[in-house]
């Protein structure tokens, strides 16, 4: 997966919660998962009219993550995200976290996310107007 830390692209800061803190000690990867998702919506919802928002939803059809480091209940982390290549109804999405005020990569992740239709919930071609935004 590529690394990109571009000050240009979308960025969320995150919270650990005790509620995320696994057996071990540190913030359990299903959490990381949650947080590529989080970043994801965070920057549609940024980034989109909502006009937009209310004619289309995304529904995720493939992750691909690589947990590096781990973190901990005191770090508050900062995901980053941008889009890739499109084709049709899907795109990658791609999202690098790390430990906010740090150059520490904790995890990074590719996304595959399908366009729908929010009436009638069928795939939808992603539009000029969709890739302008993002």
């Amino acid at each position: 997966m590529m690394e990109n830390k571009n000050p240009a692209k979308f960025s969320h800061l995150l919270q650990v919660q005790p509620e995320d803190i696994d057996m071990m000690g540190h913030v359990n990867n299903v959490v990381y998962l949650r947080w590529v998702q989080e970043v994801a919506t965070a920057h549609w919802n940024y980034a989109a009219p909502d006009n937009l928002k209310s004619r289309y939803l995304w529904v995720v059809l493939r992750h691909e993550i690589d947990y590096l480091r781990p973190a901990f209940l005191t770090d508050q982390i900062q995901g980053f995200t941008w889009v890739g290549a499109h084709q049709g109804a899907k795109f990658d999405r791609f999202v690098t976290l790390y430990r906010a005020g740090s150059d520490q990569l904790l995890a990074q992740a590719k996304t595959t996310w399908c366009l729908l239709d929010a009436a009638t919930m069928r795939p939808k071609r992603i539009d000029p107007d969709i890739l302008a935004i993002l």
